[in-house]
């Protein structure tokens, strides 16, 4: 499962929190012509930190197979986390979700693909050579989602309260539910209550979103680095 560093093999990582998703991709990956897996993780975090441990040897992969929806570190913090420390790797996320959040989450992340779990293995193995080529591989559902969320008019920041605004910048800079209680001097179910209006308004599934939702509208000055 590994390949020595400067070799003109594909070096693929796997991160998806199902032992036997990771073990059917490391068992075709590995017979695929071209490419070899050199790791894998079960969550984000373990993901940042295994795939630290190949640059250090000057290993990195190539290409990171994604999972969105993992305990721990998702697969959208991650991503962010990867392209910003090592911004030659490129991500493809693999979910079983068509949902244009979260699709448009993982492309604003930085995935440069995005396919579903019942994609064909030669998909995958289609998406990682166009990875590898600088092109972006889009599953055909996913795109048909993406261009009917382009027809529809989305919500913005003139959307959004005076209150829901303030909650949006607190999200942005890290702060957790109690966090914003006590900046708004609220309880904090009801500033909880303020974070889940919030996401359902702007259509989205989590804190990263609504942090990478609020740096994309102007509400904050600079990324965050992640908004768990």
């Amino acid at each position: 499962m590994t390949a020595p560093p400067g070799n003109d093999l594909t070096r693929v990582f796997l991160v998806d929190d199902h032992a036997v998703v990771r073990a059917g991709l490391v068992a075709y990956l590995d017979t695929e012509p071209g490419m070899v897996v050199v790791g894998e993780a079960s969550d984000g975090g373990d993901a940042i930190n295994r795939i630290a441990v190949l640059a250090n040897t000057q290993a990195l992969p190539d290409v990171v197979l994604m999972d969105l929806l993992m305990p721990g570190m998702d697969g959208i913090a991650a991503t962010v986390e990867i392209k910003s420390r090592w911004p030659v790797v490129e991500v493809i996320a693999v979910t079983s979700f068509l949902d244009e959040d979260k699709i448009r989450a993982a492309l604003d992340a930085g995935a440069t693909g995005y396919l579903l779990k019942d994609a064909d293995a030669s998909e995958v193995a289609d998406a990682i050579r166009a990875a590898v080529a600088g092109e972006m591989a889009i599953d055909p559902a996913a795109a048909k989602t993406l261009l009917a969320a382009l027809r529809s008019p989305k919500p913005g920041a003139d959307d959004l309260t005076p209150r829901e605004r303030e909650v949006i910048v607190l999200i942005a800079g890290g702060a957790t539910n109690r966090q914003i209680g006590t900046h708004l001097g609220v309880a904090e179910r009801t500033a909880r209550t303020h974070v889940s209006n919030i996401l359902t308004k702007l259509g989205l599934a989590s804190r990263t979103q609504a942090a990478m939702w609020a740096v994309h509208h102007g509400l904050v000055p600079d990324k965050p680095t992640s908004a768990q």
